[in-house]
């Protein structure tokens, strides 16, 4: 089985139904519904969702939302090993810096995102929704 680190904007893509990167976050989530695919997650990304969500929808509604979204992803560990990967790695971005490293410690070979161009330190395949689903159609299908 695919097993893949899904960072928080294609999430949002997904939850707040945003165009025109809906159908492919969508998706994706559905190949982790039906089992196809093992979608993972940091705990920074609940974090990062439930704050985004509130501002958006009020907590009652971003509770909802993320209760949903709990049923189709596993969380990654973060520990103080990948915070200081993280804090020594180079990547501009200090929060993309510890999702790559929670993937790659927990042996996830995919990282999708829409942000691709803050990851080029990465030694793990990095792609957006709509590539990963476009590499992997016939398998599927």
């Amino acid at each position: 089985m695919v097993e893949l680190f899904v960072d928080t904007d294609i999430i949002l893509d997904f939850l707040s139904k945003r165009e025109p990167f809906y159908k492919h976050a969508a998706r994706l989530f559905s190949l982790a519904e039906q089992s196809s695919i093992k979608a993972y997650v940091s705990p920074i990304i609940f974090a990062n969702l439930y704050y985004i969500l509130c501002k958006q929808l009020g907590k009652e509604q971003a509770i909802k939302k993320l209760l949903k979204i709990k049923l189709l992803v596993s969380i990654v560990p973060v520990n103080e090993r990948i915070i200081d990967m993280a804090l020594t790695s180079g990547f501009t971005d200090f929060e993309d810096a510890i999702q790559y490293y929670a993937a790659r410690a927990s042996h996830i070979n995919y990282l999708v995102t829409r942000n691709k161009k803050d990851y080029k330190l990465s030694d793990i395949i990095i792609m957006t929704a709509e590539e990963f689903l476009q590499c992997n159609h016939n398998q599927f299908q």
